[in-house]
């Protein structure tokens, strides 16, 4: 199974098709990926909030605890203390939260920045590769096996006709040779075929 053509002008065409696609994927890869650094800066608010809240939290916790000390009116100081802690542990939950939607709107937005371009790219570069390769396998077979020069030489034949008109005509024409089995007409005319897509007798 051959990957490339033998011949060099269908070679270098699809060696220059693979460099454009992998080129196309690696750059649909790379904006993805700053777009993805962009979206998480969105997210240093929501981790300031997070680190205040949990400062906040921790130090009126240790004022509810040292209030608690008071002689009688300790535990009437600790209550409003230790609401307004709790209150700061909500604050960083909600910061930790707003981290957690932002990188998961990064998440969605950088897996269809990849998905959909690379899905886009191997559709229109896949299929006429993968063609080609299975075109190109099936005539090397046919060439190989018996008499397959002969089905070469006639499908020549029947493609398009300036293939042949690089070539010398053989007397009676193209046709008559090939019917009488001129060995240098079908030879010819089979290395037109194979030309066609680019392979080489």
């Amino acid at each position: 199974m051959r990957f490339y053509a033998q011949t060099p002008a269908r070679r270098n065409r699809q060696v220059l098709a693979d460099l454009i696609a992998v080129a196309l994927i690696a750059v649909a890869v790379w904006v993805a990926l700053a777009v993805r650094g962009a979206i998480e800066l969105l997210a240093e608010p929501g981790r300031k909030v997070e680190s205040s809240g949990d400062g906040l939290a921790r130090e009126l916790g240790r004022a509810g605890d040292a209030a608690s000390d008071v002689p009688l009116v300790g535990d009437v100081l600790e209550k409003p203390l230790r609401s307004a802690a709790d209150a700061g542990s909500g604050f960083a939950d909600a910061g930790e939260a707003f981290q957690e939607t932002v990188a998961q709107v990064a998440d969605v937005v950088t897996a269809a920045l990849i998905v959909v371009p690379v899905l886009f790219v191997l559709a229109l570069w896949l299929p006429p590769r993968l063609r080609w390769i299975r075109r190109s396998a099936a005539l090397r077979r046919l060439a190989e096996a018996p008499g397959g020069a002969d089905l070469l030489a006639l499908r020549a034949l029947t493609g398009p006709p300036a293939a042949l008109n690089r070539l010398p005509v053989p007397s009676g024409g193209w046709a008559d040779a090939w019917r009488r089995a001129d060995p240098r007409a079908i030879a010819d005319l089979s290395a037109v075929a194979l030309d066609h897509v680019g392979l080489r007798p």
